[in-house]
């Protein structure tokens, strides 16, 4: 073994032909993140927490964090686990996977752009400091980013061009 190593003898190929990998990690797989992505946007959009799904499997809620962040892999009898609680088809988590032709007749349900973001860290993050604040301070906050939401349809360009006789709210004058 050693002489191999010494003389730069070709790099150990595995039966499909890949290089071996010498413990560098290179990331999740795609498909892994994928999964785990799924796994967050069918738990939201069944309004199930991450720890009341993970006490209905029996694991830790850190431990479905780390699935659902794709820092570990789910096994196969995990997920038909996290299907079943969620009552979904275990393929429901592989279906959109690019590359994943097997399940054609099932189109995947829509992504919700605002699940994608509650199932990101970010979201997680924005929700996770949301909760620590005052019940009351918390429904100012969405009140503010509501008004800022309304305020910046006003301003889009794209409204604008569509209402041109329309004058500019004053707030927006002074800018």
């Amino acid at each position: 073994m050693q002489f191999r190593k010494a003389f730069g003898e070709p790099e150990r190929r595995s039966v499909f032909n890949a290089p071996v990998n010498h413990g560098i990690e290179s990331g999740p797989h795609p498909a892994d993140q994928y999964v785990g992505r799924q796994i967050a946007a069918v738990r939201v959009q069944s309004d199930v927490s991450q720890a009341q799904l993970a006490r209905s499997i029996g694991i830790s809620f850190q431990q479905l964090q780390k699935y659902e962040n794709a820092r570990n892999r789910v096994s196969a009898s995990m997920l038909v686990e996290i299907a079943k609680a969620l009552g979904v088809p275990a393929s429901r988590f592989f279906a959109g996977l690019p590359d994943n032709e097997t399940d054609r007749d099932a189109p995947p349900l829509p992504a919700d752009e605002r699940i994608n973001f509650i199932a990101s860290a970010e979201g997680r993050r924005l929700i996770e400091r949301l909760m620590h604040l005052h019940p009351r301070v918390r429904g100012r906050v969405s009140s503010l980013i509501a008004a800022l939401g309304e305020e910046l349809a006003v301003i889009d360009p794209k409204q604008e061009s569509a209402r041109p006789n329309e004058p500019m709210p004053v707030e927006c004058r002074l800018t």
